[in-house]
């Protein structure tokens, strides 16, 4: 189990949460993080990881961390733009090595040199959907910014924290407060206990003067998690 001290500052997210705040299925983001065995010639194969994950199990639960979020869900939009496996795996594969980093899509520099950096190696994939994305930078902007560009917030290169209805909504994901769940920024309250008081009490303002705060910052929350699955 990790120490208290490993966990500080990297977001903390199980598997239902994680498909929750990205809307990627567990079962494949298990597969992304953990790897996956099947059978083949009558054996049994062991497919590795596509995300170097941070985190080791808690209670043999898998534990994902914020940059382990902002990978899935840029993988995510590989996969939905109908990229296949092989080419994904490639293409994560010599992102990490070219960017030296375990989470290379995440990064700042892949935002700016990342449909270069597949230029290089894309006609070894021979996938079609991504030779297009590579060729066309208008399309491969439009399939990557909302899941890259759009709500992101970087420091250096790294992901720094996650406005998942644009700044002004006032909603964030910030692995340094509150272990990474959502939360209304100005006051650091999670948006799910203030949907659950909601809930509960029906009133925006009810809400509002139980926490000392404004009824927008409630209504904010609860939008925000009227988006989410269950």
């Amino acid at each position: 189990m990790p120490k208290d001290y490993e966990l500080i500052g990297k977001g903390l997210y199980t598997l239902h949460e994680a498909y929750r705040f990205t809307q990627v299925p567990s079962r494949r983001i298990v597969r992304w993080t953990r790897g996956y065995r099947y059978l083949y010639g009558g054996k049994t194969h062991f497919s590795k990881p596509l995300i170097a994950h941070e985190l080791n199990p808690v209670n043999n639960q898998p534990i994902l961390s914020f940059l382990d979020l902002i990978e899935i869900r840029f993988l995510s939009a590989f996969r939905s733009y109908g990229v296949g496996w092989k080419a994904i795996r490639i293409a994560a594969q010599r992102a990490q090595e070219i960017l030296n980093h375990t989470h290379p899509f995440s990064t700042k520099r892949f935002k700016t040199e990342g449909r270069s950096i597949f230029a290089d190696f894309v006609d070894k994939t021979g996938d079609r959907h991504l030779l297009d994305l590579v060729k066309n930078q208008f399309e491969f902007r439009r399939v990557v910014a909302p899941y890259l560009y759009t709500g992101i917030e970087f420091y250096n290169e790294e992901p720094l924290r996650w406005w998942p209805m644009g700044k002004t909504a006032g909603i964030v994901i910030d692995p340094q407060r509150n272990f990474g769940a959502p939360i209304v920024s100005k006051v650091g309250i999670p948006t799910r206990v203030l949907t659950n008081s909601f809930n509960a009490e029906n009133s925006f303002e009810a809400v509002a003067d139980w926490y000392g705060i404004s009824a927008t910052m409630v209504e904010r929350a609860v939008e925000y998690e009227q988006t989410l699955p269950n």
